[in-house]
């Protein structure tokens, strides 16, 4: 077992039950001081011939002293000079920002924030889009000892309001007026509540001024009390059911998350061969882009921050930063794929593009192979074909992303080998992860030297994951949570039980220990049958059509496994034009009978993936698709299962007549 940090301790995981074989699987990669790729040996433990757990050793040595909040002033004696972010301007343009400038803004704005009277441990609000000032409140908030607790923009007034309560935030930084106006009539029902900022009112920037006589030693005094224990951030869950709870993470949380991913993602992170730079566009409000700025900002990688994910929008932010990495979902690299083909299909290219694609597929399957030590790699004439049709098609796509992007960190459900092999194959190498809110993002990761396509990867090393006798999947590691914020209870309330955290999803261990996700305990549908149904892989498979936007299983305690369909506007589009069918009102085109056939031939290939009790009998296309505004989909684009359920009771039921 080899480690590029001599000290760094070797989790030996947990106690195994007789009868259990432990055995070392392939190896995870990593770097050492100089650059080179290193290799760690998992663990993997085997109950009755089945994987049960698998277990990798830190490659980054536990924090023991300080806090998130010594980052900036950390990178600003070490490099004042390093460019460690860019600052979206007005006209569209970027301005760099040294480490040295930073830790000034957040020592000035940490300042500002002790002279409005806030103390150690009081817990400040933030609701906007991604932008610098989110990243640069985090930090100061940190450096003032605060605890920040991010709430989304597209929050009702309830919501927003039971957040701000619950947590007990004595301050809320909006990005927007009409944000702050929003709240204002629920003030009289939040007595903590004593400062309402607003971002595009400059009162940051007023902060930082107002701050001046706080002597800068009080700030430093306040970093002095903090530690790896101390509280950190309070990120409410978007609540697929019931009401959201406060996952309460320490700043050692975020630490052995970033410090750990850093090393493992040592391309991201630690490229040689140009400048690596991050756009994040995906909400700060949630624990996956919060983690990934951290670490940005702990590895010195320039970052960036695109506030809309609207294609005429961020298009023109890609084409201006060119990042080296994006960090995504796979709805969006979904619809890169589908509209880049709708393009060519609309210029008479779709032959070529189509195999393109398989050239594509092929090829990032042969890579994985020669990885993996099951082949050879690219043959001569696939290597030949790759480099024909670059500059025909995979080109465009790598320039839709800004032209530079090489790596992609792609979470929040699985994207399907067929769309990773094919982004592989046309230079872009996706790195796929699992994680909750409560493990401060990423509990299991792709690792660089040994991809395993249509997987979550291993444990993210530091990282012990676990298969329950239900298939429910464990985690433990120092980056899992505190505990839940409980008020009530006087503050944090465990969320483990025996160092393990039950995430209620369920997924299944390969002999290698790659972990793949089958669903989530709560949203199994048991038909009428007794047949147990995992919706997830045929919803994830189904979404990849261009003509589909989202899809939900039904049939709980019903005769057979059914469907609702949303249509995707632009795949919709294109596919009338491609057909010559004149545009008509959407109730009229639920029931198109060439409509219908193109999506039961799509339900017909999903099929083959199951059982026939598994199977999807029939099917239904709703007028609208589901939207977060709606109540359908969480900010982080799951769907809200019991929602939907009530609003479209009438079509489920039509699902069953006979």
């Amino acid at each position: 077992m080899t480690t590029p940090y001599p000290n760094a301790p070797v989790s030996s995981g947990a106690s195994v039950s007789s009868g259990a074989a432990v055995s070392s699987g392939a190896p995870v990669s990593g770097i050492d001081y100089d650059g080179r790729p290193v290799l760690v040996e998992p663990r993997i433990r085997r109950l009755d011939g089945a994987v049960r757990e698998v277990s990798v050793p830190p490659l980054a040595a536990p924090v023991t002293h300080g806090s998130l909040a010594d980052l900036p002033f950390d990178n600003a004696e070490a490099d004042p000079g390093a460019i460690v972010l860019s600052r979206r301007l007005p006209d569209g343009g970027w301005t760099d920002v040294t480490a040295a400038s930073f830790a000034e803004q957040v020592l000035a704005v940490a300042r500002g924030l002790i002279a409005e009277g806030l103390r150690p441990g009081d817990r400040i609000a933030v609701m906007a889009r991604t932008r610098y000032e989110w990243t640069l409140l985090d930090f100061a908030a940190w450096a003032a000892g605060l605890v920040t607790v991010p709430v989304y923009p597209t929050s009702s007034v309830f919501q927003t309001r039971w957040i701000l309560h619950d947590s007990g935030a004595v301050a809320l930084v909006t990005e927007t007026t009409a944000d702050a106006s929003a709240i204002g009539p629920e003030l009289q029902h939040l007595p903590d509540l004593g400062h309402v900022w607003v971002m595009d009112q400059g009162h940051v920037e007023q902060l930082a001024d107002g701050g001046a006589q706080v002597p800068d030693g009080e700030v430093a005094v306040r970093r002095g009390m903090m530690g790896p224990a101390t509280l950190a951030t309070l990120i409410y869950t978007s609540g697929t059911t019931g009401r959201p709870k406060g996952c309460a993470l320490s700043r050692g949380n975020f630490l052995a998350e970033v410090d750990n991913a850093i090393e493992l993602l040592y391309p991201v992170f630690k490229a040689r061969d140009e400048e690596p730079s991050v756009l994040l566009f995906l909400p700060m409000s949630h624990v996956f882009g919060r983690m990934v700025a951290v670490a940005c900002v702990r590895a010195r990688v320039r970052l960036g921050h695109a506030p809309s994910l609207a294609p005429q929008d961020l298009l023109p932010d890609l084409a201006a930063f060119r990042p080296t990495c994006l960090l995504t979902i796979p709805y969006m690299l979904e619809k890169i794929y589908n509209s880049a083909r709708a393009t060519a299909e609309a210029g008479g290219r779709a032959t070529v593009f189509d195999r393109a694609a398989g050239v594509a597929q092929r090829y990032g399957e042969a890579v994985e192979a020669r990885q993996t030590g099951t082949g050879p790699g690219p043959g001569r004439a696939l290597k030949t074909a790759r480099s024909f049709y670059d500059p025909l098609v995979y080109r465009r796509i790598r320039s839709a992303m800004g032209g530079r992007v090489r790596h992609v960190i792609c979470g929040g459900s699985p994207l399907g080998r067929r769309l990773a092999a094919f982004y592989a194959g046309a230079g872009v190498q996706i790195f796929e992860g699992y994680g909750l809110t409560e493990t401060t993002g990423a509990s299991t990761v792709t690792p660089p030297l040994k991809p395993r396509l249509g997987t979550v990867g291993w444990p993210l090393p530091g990282t012990r994951v676990r298969i329950a006798a239900d298939g429910e999947i464990l985690l433990a590691g120092d980056h899992v949570l505190r505990g839940y914020w409980d008020p009530q209870a006087g503050g944090v309330v465990p969320a483990t039980q025996d160092g393990w955290l039950a995430t209620g999803d369920l997924g299944e261990l390969d002999d290698e220990g790659y972990l793949t996700i089958t669903g989530r305990k709560k949203e199994l549908l048991i038909t009428a049958g007794g047949k147990s149904v995992a919706p997830a892989p045929l919803e994830n498979w189904l979404r990849q059509h261009p003509l589909i936007s989202q899809v939900m299983l039904v049939g709980d305690g019903r005769p057979y496994v059914a469907a609702l369909l949303t249509l995707d506007p632009d795949g919709l589009t294109h596919w009338r034009q491609m057909i010559g069918k004149h545009p008509v009102p959407p109730e009229l085109l639920l029931d198109d009978p060439e409509l219908r056939a193109v999506l039961q031939r799509a339900l017909d290939e999903a099929n083959k993936m199951v059982s026939r009790p598994e199977s999807i009998r029939r099917f239904a296309v709703l007028p609208g698709d589901f939207t977060e505004a709606l109540g359908h989909l969480t900010p982080s684009m799951k769907l809200r299962r019991e929602q939907i359920m009530r609003d479209f009771a009438r079509e489920v039921e039509g699902l069953y007549e006979r």
